[in-house]
């Protein structure tokens, strides 16, 4: 099990994170879901596919340089952690 190392103001570096990014996917640019918009039309699977993530390039959490974090959907973000390039285990990834 991964230990938690993520920083206590890890939601304040992440929404920096996607507000830079103006709430796109930086990989694909799929335009994602900003905070205090309605989703009310939108199923499931689309609020889920149009969520924005924030991804550490190096895999380690407690490394939080501008430069190592990057926004990405939900999409881009399991693409990338796929195929074990990644610190995450494949029953945390059905989690997002």
């Amino acid at each position: 099990m991964l230990l938690n190392t993520y920083p206590d103001n890890w939601t304040e570096i992440a929404t920096a994170i996607k507000q830079e990014a103006g709430w796109c996917c930086q990989k694909c640019g799929l335009q994602c879901i900003a905070p205090g918009e309605d989703t009310s039309h939108l199923s499931r699977s689309e609020r889920m596919r149009r969520t924005l993530q924030v991804h550490h390039w190096n895999r380690n959490p407690s490394d939080n340089r501008r430069e190592n974090l990057v926004a990405l959907c939900t999409g881009c973000h399991l693409s990338y952690h796929q195929g074990g390039r990644s610190n995450v285990s494949p029953g945390q990834l059905s989690l997002w």
